[in-house]
């Protein structure tokens, strides 16, 4: 049985270019029936949500947010659910704007407690 993202507090591993998710940055992960939620906060990023589904190990989401400079951003983005060794989660991202030109990958992984 795949693990639940349900009330799961998640962050970057690294630190993308100004504007966009970061180290900073904090996802609170909902899930229920096959559909995956979030909302987050942190560095660059004023509010953001993100809403989609889940099929097994996959989310496919698209992601609206707003940034501390004034500006809007949207996109889509397909994750691979892995479980790490220690029991906890990371999001493996391919990503790309919707809003603009760009793509890229990324890693968030499931914060511990003392790192929310």
């Amino acid at each position: 049985m795949a693990v639940s993202l349900d009330g799961l507090h998640l962050a970057p591993v690294a630190d993308q270019s100004a504007g966009q998710v970061g180290t900073r940055t904090r996802f609170a992960y909902h899930e229920q029936d096959g559909a995956v939620w979030a909302e987050y906060r942190g560095g660059d990023i004023v509010r953001g949500h993100l809403v989609g589904t889940r099929e097994g190990d996959r989310l496919d989401f698209r992601y609206v947010q707003l940034r501390t400079d004034g500006t809007t951003a949207s996109g889509h983005c397909v994750s691979t659910v892995v479980e790490l060794p220690d029991g906890r989660v990371r999001l493996e991202e391919t990503w790309e704007w919707e809003s603009g030109p760009g793509s890229g990958t990324s890693v968030v992984e499931q914060l511990t407690e003392d790192a929310r």
